[in-house]
């Protein structure tokens, strides 16, 4: 079995002060201004650093000199990679204290995680502690290790092995992961466990999580600061989970006018929270309205008139009378208390103005007592605007992806949040870095309408350099917030960059194109290759719909990642001669429909724990949703062949015995200092993440299923067609993904105003 390295620092001290992200990104800019005898010298250093994103806008090469000229006594002095890292550190240090820095955000889902400052808040752990052991206490896994003690190191242990954190995701957006997927044994071998962790960065893009530098090898160490900052994102997505209109229809109450009602939608979840609170601050007669969870709510005050409004018959005169603001916090959480509100922080929190707690307090407050109408005819207003099923589905999905890609602004409402141009601008960049004019763009917040406008012109513009289908589509459509426009725009440009993808997998050419019809012929021959007979006819085929297909191409790329055993029918009930009532048709229906979202919900978990970044719901397999069908197909085969590039190009030399490279998966170009093992990306996503440092490791023989007895003694790699095998599979494909086309035809990609007038967006 092989097992993933990361690169390896003797120093630990300074080891601990990167992830895993930060030193494979650091390793890669060393190795390559290396002077032709393989050396680095002082004098290397300041053209590269001062050309680092984080440097950039803060140090010119000059400055960089000076700085270095303080450590090193001459230019031409020899430095390693760790004098390399020490040196960045100093200039991470003098950046952070050098005037008009830009100063940390306390905000939950866009923290840094940046481990240069990696303090962590004793109160916070303590916090999340309990949420743990409150909500995961009577988990039939986890119960044997909770609870948790909060002044131990218990919870960073305990996430080691991924396990915790997939619970806890579940425990936030129930029905993300698929338990049967996750390795639940008390004593997990480093393969299981790199699947856990993976399955657990995957799923936690999926919902809504910033995992920008995280690897799975900085969960494996079990550091702190990442793992406290992960658990906090994921426990404030479930705090605010119900703060939007879908679910919370009486939200609406909030707003004055009804056209206030987009606004108020396009809103982050943290930001109607605070909507909320001033909204019954006001009618409590509080003036001083409440513009963030820190330093507005140190002295207790707003609290008070808060509770008192939600829950009079609690209320305490004595707290805005007491003049210390300790004895005013702690007459507040008395009241929450007998409002039955979970004690997310402690007086100290609230004087200090713990952002974070505060938050959590707050929303646990909202979740217990809101306070707002019951008026029907507001709530039938709110649910009479809110998208349909399809459209909202799209859009998280859209959402999601782009939360992903590590982009400066994070994306809270698609359809709002597109209207000023910036959101697509930078997606456009980030996908097609040097296609946006920077200097032609206008950054928010935007008070002149044209300005929104001339963003939105230029995203056109370099929609149709892209060659996207954007017939009649002006930048004014997206500026009036048109949705199935937005949407269909969206799709082309997630597509386009699940192609490119795919291209830059590998250079070499062999004058061929690839098509939608390519992947689809690639995952129907993976699937025949392995002996079995299921074929797709196309991305909408109605057959797709129990999911046995995907798990067969899963198990064609990696046998052991399927469990036959946990698999489902799905399918109907062909084989009853007589159908004696019709209550039982009624049943049987809705057992085929359990089956089939139990077969699409293993997929989707089986496909993340691969290293695949995926946002498609088990409804998009059910209903066989071409454009979430076409994206989870190409996630597949951009993981398959990223693994067999990887092996050909670390091991040319084929096996003497069934032509194919005998190199573990984990191989890669470029040796670990440690021990001269490759470390390799397994994050196999069509769509690019900022966290793909994922690292998840596959033996190099494994059990592959068999129709007969589940298992057989098969290699990951071993094929009976040999014209998709192996070597052949990525000569065939390999020039296939370098001269990239979109197939109109089969993609629906075309784009037009007149699809106002069409039932579903046309993409």
């Amino acid at each position: 079995m092989s097992s993933y390295v990361g690169v390896l620092v003797s120093d630990q001290w300074l080891q601990s002060q990167f992830t895993q992200v930060e030193l494979r990104s650091l390793k890669s800019k060393f190795v390559s201004i290396k002077n032709q005898n393989g050396k680095v010298t002082v004098a290397d250093l300041p053209p590269v650093m001062a050309k680092l994103k984080a440097f950039s806008t803060m140090f010119t090469e000059e400055d960089i000199k000076g700085i270095l000229a303080e450590s090193y006594a001459g230019a031409g002095d020899e430095i390693d990679f760790e004098a390399f890292l020490r040196a960045y550190i100093n200039l991470q240090g003098r950046a952070t204290t050098k005037p008009g820095s830009a100063k940390n955000s306390s905000s939950f889902l866009k923290a840094s995680t940046t481990t240069l400052l990696h303090t962590i808040s004793e109160s916070e752990k303590a916090s999340y502690v309990a949420h743990i052991n409150s909500y995961l206490g009577d988990d039939p896994f986890l119960k044997q290790f909770l609870p948790l003690d909060p002044t131990t190191n218990d919870l960073f242990d305990l996430a080691k092995d991924g396990v915790l954190l997939c619970k806890l995701i579940n425990i936030a957006v129930p029905g993300t992961i698929d338990e049967r997927a996750i390795n639940t044994k008390r004593v997990i071998n480093p393969w299981e466990r790199n699947e856990n962790h993976t399955l657990c960065l995957n799923s936690a893009k999926a919902i809504g999580c910033t995992v920008v530098n995280i690897g799975t090898q900085d969960l494996v160490e079990g550091r702190p600061h990442l793992i406290l900052g992960l658990i906090s994102q994921i426990i404030k997505i479930q705090l605010l989970a119900d703060l939007n209109l879908k679910k919370t229809p009486q939200l609406v109450e909030l707003v004055e006018d009804n056209s206030d009602v987009e606004e108020l939608m396009g809103l982050a979840p943290e930001k109607v929270l605070l909507k909320w609170m001033n909204y019954h601050l006001k009618k409590a007669g509080y003036e001083k309205p409440v513009t963030n969870f820190s330093s507005d709510l140190k002295d207790g005050k707003a609290y008070t008139y808060l509770l008192n409004v939600l829950a009079p018959e609690h209320c305490n005169p004595a707290t805005l009378d007491m003049k210390d603001p300790t004895e005013r916090a702690k007459l507040v959480l008395d009241h929450a208390e007998r409002m039955d509100c979970k004690r997310y922080l402690s007086p100290k929190d609230i004087v200090e103005g713990s952002a974070n707690l505060n938050l959590a307090f707050v929303a646990q407050v909202f979740h217990q007592r809101s306070g707002l109408t019951t008026d029907s005819k507001k709530i039938s207003f709110a649910e009479m605007i809110t998208d349909d099923v399809q459209t909202s589905r799209e859009e998280r999905c859209f959402r999601l992806w782009i939360n992903s890609l590590g982009i400066a602004t994070y994306c809270n409402n698609v359809f709002e949040d597109v209207r000023n141009g910036w959101l697509l601008l930078e997606v456009l960049d980030k996908v097609s870095p040097g296609s946006v004019d920077w200097k032609q763009a206008s950054k928010p917040p935007i008070k002149m309408p044209f300005r929104k406008v001339e963003n939105c012109n230029q995203v056109i513009k370099i929609g149709k350099q892209l060659k996207f289908s954007l017939v009649n589509v002006a930048g004014n459509d997206f500026v009036q917030g048109n949705k199935k426009l937005i949407l269909a725009f969206l799709w082309q440009l997630m597509r386009f960059n699940m192609l490119q993808l795919l291209k830059n997998l590998r250079s070499r050419s062999q004058g061929k194109e690839i098509t939608d019809a390519g992947i689809l012929k690639w995952a129907n021959d993976k699937v025949k290759s392995t002996g079995r007979t299921s074929q797709m006819e196309s991305f909408k085929d109605k057959s797709l719909s129990n999911g046995l297909f995907f798990l067969e191409l899963l198990s064609s790329v990696e046998p052991r990642v399927v469990n036959w055993n946990l698999v489902t029918k799905g399918e109907s009930g062909r084989s009853y001669k007589f159908i004696i009532s019709l209550f039982f048709i009624v049943d049987l229906i809705d057992m085929v429909d359990e089956e089939k979202r139990l077969n699409a919900t293993y997929i989707i978990s089986v496909a993340r724990k691969l290293g695949c970044s995926i946002f498609l719901l088990p409804e998009d397999i059910m209903e066989v949703n071409q454009k979430m069908i076409l994206t989870l197909t190409a996630s597949i085969m951009y993981w398959s062949l990223q693994q067999q590039v990887e092996e050909a190009e670390s091991s040319p030399l084929p096996s003497p015995t069934n032509g194919h490279s005998t190199t573990s998966p984990d191989a890669s170009p470029v040796p670990s200092p440690a021990n001269g093992r490759s470390t390799t990306t397994r994050d196999a996503s069509p769509i690019p993440s900022p966290a793909n440092g994922y690292r998840t490791t596959t033996p190099d023989a494994s059990l592959a299923p068999s129709p007969a007895n589940g298992y057989s003694s098969t290699t990951p790699d071993a094929s009976p067609a040999p014209s998709v095998s192996g070597e052949d599979e990525i000569s065939s494909l390999s020039g296939d993904v370098s001269n990239l086309t979109i197939d109109d035809a089969a993609s629906d990609t075309t784009m037009s105003s007149q699809v106002e007038n069409a039932d579903t967006p046309v993409v």
